[in-house]
């Protein structure tokens, strides 16, 4: 028997322990888990890995674009609910939540920029906004962009990063994917360079559109990129997928995106393409 008693009433219950929220992520790939200072140190990029998580626009644009000189165009062009579509709740419920979730009045950004003082027309899908789909004004937007680049003959980069169409919007929203398209083709019949990044996740209908459209291609790593998900494919062909299916190293392997790049990199092979072009 001790000859000592512990003063059990000076030592914390574990059970009754509180630990700041928000301290620990999980990798979307490694599934690892890394402690959140570290992940911000590292620019977002998983030290295990090299996952790269997805960023918010305002550090895209902080990332890419010289300092203050992101000048955003139609910032007021917002949707409107032309179905009056209700799943699980209304559209414009869905849209005044976004809103005021994210800041934008659509998931996307675009405007003019310039990186190492060359002008580009720079557009960025905000996946926040409504998993960043692609609806009539997102489809809008981009054209505007990119008959300006057209006019102006302004590189244009977009950054993608999209669940698809916008379901709330039906037809209109699918009407999109042919209107950047040949937005697009009229962009490239006039020798003007678009470069498109892929990032993690770039799928549905924006795959199928401008996203793979672009004069080069780049994906940072370990991005999804494709049009119907993994699971989708799996079971409709009845077969097993290969390792790696629909990651950026796959496609490059197969010849479907030009080159992969990293997050800290991507400024300075932009500038390089900028520069040489």
């Amino acid at each position: 028997m001790p000859w000592f008693k512990k003063e059990t009433h000076l030592l914390p219950d574990p059970r009754k322990m509180k630990f700041p929220e928000g301290l620990w992520v999980k990798c979307n790939n490694c599934r690892g888990v890394i402690y959140r200072k570290e992940l911000i140190r590292s620019g977002k990029v998983c030290p295990k890995c090299d996952y790269h998580f997805p960023i918010s626009v305002n550090e895209r644009i902080a990332m890419i674009a010289d300092e203050g000189s992101f000048d955003e165009w139609d910032r007021s062009l917002a949707p409107v609910d032309s179905l009056k579509f209700k799943d699980t709740t209304r559209y414009t419920e869905r849209l005044k939540t976004n809103r005021e979730k994210t800041g934008y009045s659509d998931a996307l950004v675009l405007g003019g920029a310039k990186i190492n003082a060359l002008p580009v027309v720079l557009g960025i899908l905000n996946f926040s906004f409504m998993a960043g789909s692609m609806g009539s004004v997102v489809g809008e937007k981009l054209t505007r962009g990119i008959e300006r680049a057209t006019e102006d003959h302004l590189p244009l980069i977009i950054f993608s990063a999209s669940g698809g169409a916008r379901m709330q919007e039906g037809v209109l929203s699918l009407m999109q994917m042919a209107k950047t398209s040949a937005a697009i083709a009229r962009l490239q019949e006039e020798k003007v360079l678009f470069i498109s990044v892929l990032t993690d996740p770039t799928f549905g209908g924006v795959t199928a559109s401008f996203a793979m459209l672009g004069d080069i291609i780049i994906a940072e790593p370990k991005s999804l990129i494709g049009f119907a998900g993994p699971r989708v494919i799996q079971n409709t062909i009845k077969e097993q997928l290969p390792k790696g299916f629909q990651r950026a190293e796959f496609l490059l392997k197969h010849g479907m995106i030009d080159m992969i790049v990293e997050r800290h990199a991507m400024r300075d092979q932009l500038i390089h393409f900028l520069s040489f072009f």
